[in-house]
């Protein structure tokens, strides 16, 4: 199943190679323990979850440096794919659930993956500043942008301006009409045929 990642992330070295190949085994292991992953969808773990959470991959390639906030993170979407897509940027994955967390860090650590750290816990309580803040349809941008403006630092490295990169499906029209000045969207299935990218897209807010 890894194949469909290296359809289209040519060039990945044999220790990213590695690492995506054992998150195959590695969650649908702690899914029977915790249910990180919908259960009925875990057959579907590499497009639907991994592949889905590198869609920020094809939309900004993060620098060397870069500090990224996975805010909600869950099961480690889509902070763990990117981490090892960009091992010399750091990832700090953030969720309210504690035992979710645990999973993660556990996963984290059999990948050897030296660029994340973790915070149980609500956004609120996040210190330090960040050039971007991801997230996976955790909740409406109105929302969240208010909650994150905070953390957002005010350096630029990257070639796109600091800001809110999310993970979306739907029609996304409401949500970004207050920020449509400072907002793009870019459809996933422009970088992914598979069927299950029809109506997802990346969101992307300048902050």
């Amino acid at each position: 199943m890894i194949d469909v990642i290296l359809k289209y992330f040519k060039g990945l070295t044999a220790k990213q190679q590695e690492q995506y190949q054992a998150l195959g085994e590695l969650y649908p292991e702690w899914n029977e323990k915790i249910n990180v992953i919908s259960r009925k969808d875990i057959d579907n773990l590499y497009v639907n979850h991994i592949l889905h959470s590198l869609a920020i991959a094809r939309f900004l390639d993060f620098k060397d440096g870069s500090k990224i906030l996975d805010l909600g993170t869950g099961g480690g979407l889509p902070g763990i794919p990117l981490a090892i897509m960009f091992p010399k940027a750091g990832f700090h994955l953030v969720d309210r659930v504690g035992k979710k967390l645990k999973v993660v860090a556990d996963i984290a650590q059999k990948l050897e993956l030296e660029n994340v750290t973790f915070q149980h816990g609500d956004v609120g309580e996040v210190k330090g500043k960040f050039d971007f803040v991801v997230s996976r349809a955790v909740m409406d941008l109105n929302d969240m942008v208010p909650l994150v403006k905070r953390l957002i630092a005010k350096e630029c490295i990257n070639a796109m301006p600091n800001g809110l990169i999310c993970l979306k499906g739907g029609d996304v029209s409401r949500e970004i009409s207050r920020y449509k000045n400072v907002a793009l969207v870019a459809d996933i299935k422009d970088y992914f045929n598979e069927d299950y990218f029809a109506t997802k897209k990346v969101i992307y807010v300048q902050i």
